[in-house]
């Protein structure tokens, strides 16, 4: 069953506290490592088993981290996109169950 994403840019405004997840999305932008990691970690955590969260980031190691993350944990990496103004966004399904 594909569920539905919320696009950060409609849940997230840049005035909001960064690292705030919002519904699905969670802007981690101006982060450095290891936040990026350990906050989309702890989001996850929250999220349903299944759900998908989207995830901003722009620190260099985020890309790395992020995606060790989800292969350590058995998230579903399902997409990293580069951002126009720099950093990624992270599509990520959360794993039915945690390691």
């Amino acid at each position: 069953m594909e569920r539905d994403v919320v696009e950060p840019k409609d849940r997230i405004r840049d005035e909001d506290a960064k690292g705030r997840a919002d519904g699905r999305a969670l802007d981690l932008r101006g982060l450095k490592c290891p936040l990026p990691a350990l906050r989309t970690e702890k989001a996850l955590g929250r999220c349903e088993p299944g759900a998908e969260l989207l995830v901003l980031a722009d620190d260099p190691l985020a890309r790395l981290d992020i995606a060790h993350l989800c292969r350590e944990s058995g998230h579903e990496l399902r997409a990293v996109e580069d951002l126009p103004d720099g950093g990624w966004r992270f599509r990520i399904r959360r794993a039915q169950s945690l390691r």
